[in-house]
């Protein structure tokens, strides 16, 4: 257990400080340009992924995500005390990656993010970013398990993009960003939504996985 919580804590450390990274260097090489920014942003995350995934997926399944914890979980894959480390080593370890980012960057330590992320239209595109998650994690574990670090990357890349919400679709990613107030972050009290937008989306993604691959 000890190596499998040294695993998710260091795995959303370079996850998060990646997302929140890149965002901010992507905002200051755009120029303003909104969607380059993006680009750099995206294409910082889907390989991050890909990398961490493949490195720590044997070690701890690479979760990195309270929501794909609770469908572990959820599916007796493991046990809802892992679940609560899990989910402990996750939201420290990116803590510590987004305070990281902002030594690097000569960012103030602490801070709360200004950007207002919040509406039904953001709320339905957390659900379905993380409905889709936890969907093609399920359904590529069962039938091509190899290829599951290449289908999350791609997933999350290509999500950025047709979500109105850019796919946080992570509720400890979610609480981190409303601490940096960057190009990734969110307002602190869009937070709650987001995070229950996503367990809906998680706990609908393990049920049409259970209907989809014919499980008990």
């Amino acid at each position: 257990m000890g190596r499998r919580f040294a695993a998710e804590g260091i795995g959303s450390f370079f996850l998060f400080a990646a997302v929140i990274g890149s965002g901010i260097m992507a905002e200051a090489l755009a120029g303003g340009n909104t969607a380059v920014a993006l680009i750099g942003n995206t294409l910082a995350t889907g390989a991050i992924l890909f990398v961490l995934i493949a490195m720590l997926g044997p070690v701890s399944g690479a979760h990195f995500n309270p929501a794909v914890s609770l469908v572990m979980a959820l599916r007796r894959d493991i046990r809802w005390s892992d679940a609560g480390l899990y989910v402990f080593a996750q939201i420290a370890g990116g803590l510590i990656g987004a305070l990281a980012v902002h030594v690097m960057f000569n960012m103030p330590l602490w801070e709360y993010s200004l950007k207002s992320r919040t509406g039904v239209g953001q709320w339905l595109g957390e659900a379905v970013a993380t409905f889709g998650l936890v969907l093609t994690i399920l359904a590529t574990a069962r039938h091509r398990p190899t290829l599951v670090p290449a289908s999350v990357a791609l997933y999350i890349t290509s999500a950025y993009w047709f979500t109105s919400s850019t796919s946080f679709a992570n509720p400890a990613i979610t609480v981190v960003r409303s601490l940096t107030n960057s190009f990734s972050g969110i307002a602190p009290s869009d937070v709650p939504a987001f995070v229950a937008a996503q367990l809906v989306g998680a706990v609908l993604g393990l049920t049409a996985a259970k209907l989809l691959l014919a499980e008990e």
